[in-house]
């Protein structure tokens, strides 16, 4: 039977040891501080970033929740940010994405001071991980290595492949691998013969954002599957094509009238020697890893 890597387990474990290092910070005076920016109205955004914002009450961080409308303009957001780079209280700060499509989201996320960029998705923390220096690293990639070096994954000379290329979890994911010692092949939907390419894969990382794209005469008997997709699924025939037959999730579909499934289709997961599940996966590592960010920016912005 494959083994289920716990994500419930492992970003409980990060979250207590955050908590930990707040505390010892809290002893020297300083209380790390998160800033979280929410435009518009949009759902998912709204629980996601309300989530984030509890979770630092339960660790002791501060947090400070700032909401701006739908028609907030770029000027509006860059001088909002500029804001924050000056408080010294705020050691991170995150900007719910997506964004309206008017504001120009580059050049907001490109005005966050790298030091409390706490996504990591600033050019210059880039820059910073590709060149194996201190930094910070988007979340949901360090999450993917906390899954492997916290399960007892090997990664250092196993052959890791990379299904997506963006910028906030394929490439990062790749290089973090990549200083890991692992020999990592990144794919994506231009990629000829994938499948002769994922079926060589050690660890496979599928971070396409396709439902099942990832089928089981596309996976290496015994690999290691990190799923980092989220996708909720709808429509009946397409829950078919991924659950037939599992009566516990028929059961929530029918209740809830949509379920998850990630990037690889849960058929391939049979064939794995470990994988994360969808949910309980690689998303919660996510916010813990914000939370170890925040925290870290903290640490680094006084020379700790």
């Amino acid at each position: 039977m494959p083994r289920i890597l716990d994500g419930v387990a492992i970003a409980a474990t990060i979250k207590q040891e955050v908590a930990e290092e707040v505390r010892a910070l809290g002893e020297l005076g300083i209380r790390p501080g998160l800033a979280a920016v929410l435009v518009g109205n949009v759902a998912a955004s709204e629980i996601y970033v309300r989530n984030k914002v509890r979770i630092c009450g339960e660790l002791g961080i501060y947090s400070d929740l700032i909401t701006r409308p739908a028609t907030v303009t770029t000027e509006e957001m860059l001088a909002l940010v500029a804001g924050l780079n000056a408080r010294s209280e705020i050691d991170g700060i995150l900007v719910q994405l997506p964004l309206p499509s008017h504001v120009d989201t580059k050049a907001l996320l490109d005005a966050i001071l790298p030091a409390k960029d706490v996504d990591g998705l600033h050019p210059v923390n880039a820059g910073l991980l590709q060149a194996g220096r201190p930094s910070l690293a988007p979340c949901t990639p360090a999450g993917v290595i906390e899954i492997l070096r916290r399960s007892d994954i090997p990664i250092a000379g196993q052959h890791a492949v990379v299904v997506g290329r963006s910028d906030l979890v394929g490439k990062p994911a790749a290089m973090l691998l990549l200083h890991q010692n692992a020999t990592v092949t990144i794919c994506h939907s231009k990629t000829r013969d994938l499948g002769a390419i994922t079926r060589q894969a050690d660890i496979l990382v599928a971070a396409i954002g396709r439902a099942g794209f990832i089928t089981p005469e596309m996976v290496k008997p015994g690999a290691t599957i990190i799923d980092v997709g989220i996708n909720r699924i709808t429509d009946q025939a397409e829950f078919a094509r991924f659950f037939a037959g599992d009566a516990k999730r028929e059961a929530t579909f029918a209740k809830r009238g949509s379920t998850l499934v990630g990037d690889v289709h849960p058929k391939a997961f049979e064939l794995a020697g470990a994988y994360t599940p969808v949910p309980g996966g690689v998303g919660l590592l996510t916010t813990a890893m914000l939370m170890a960010n925040t925290v870290r920016a903290a640490k680094m912005r006084r020379g700790l």
